[in-house]
């Protein structure tokens, strides 16, 4: 089983920039997809951004498009999610995952704990 620790959350301001990481241990990251979903109090959880083994393949939700980046790096078991230009509606608990197929998101299946990403305006 694979275990997943999301780190760089934090505060910034509306149309900074946060890049969050995502390191995987007990299984090697490029046996799957990736993915990074968030959720914000009494809303759904999104998916946000999914990237394939190989990381040529990359989704992203409509709302980021442009200004949220996905990348990994396989021999460093790790994947990224670069943010910039932030919106204080972009504010949630942003969690990472690993699964079967980088667009879709029911293929998703070992989630990290999480990281608060707080965006003020």
């Amino acid at each position: 089983q694979v275990q997943l620790v999301e780190s760089g959350g934090g505060l910034v301001q509306a149309g900074g920039s946060l890049r969050l990481s995502c390191a995987a241990s007990g299984r090697t990251l490029s046996e799957y997809a990736m993915g990074w979903f968030r959720q914000a109090p009494g809303k759904e959880r999104e998916f946000v951004a999914g990237i394939s083994r190989s990381g040529i393949m990359t989704y992203y939700l409509d709302s980021v498009k442009g200004r949220f980046t996905i990348s990994r790096d396989n021999a460093k078991n790790t994947v990224y999610l670069q943010m910039n230009s932030l919106k204080p509606e972009d504010t949630a608990v942003y969690y990472c995952a690993c699964g079967a197929y980088y667009s879709n998101r029911q293929s998703y299946h070992y989630w990290g704990q999480g990281t608060q990403v707080t965006v003020s305006s």
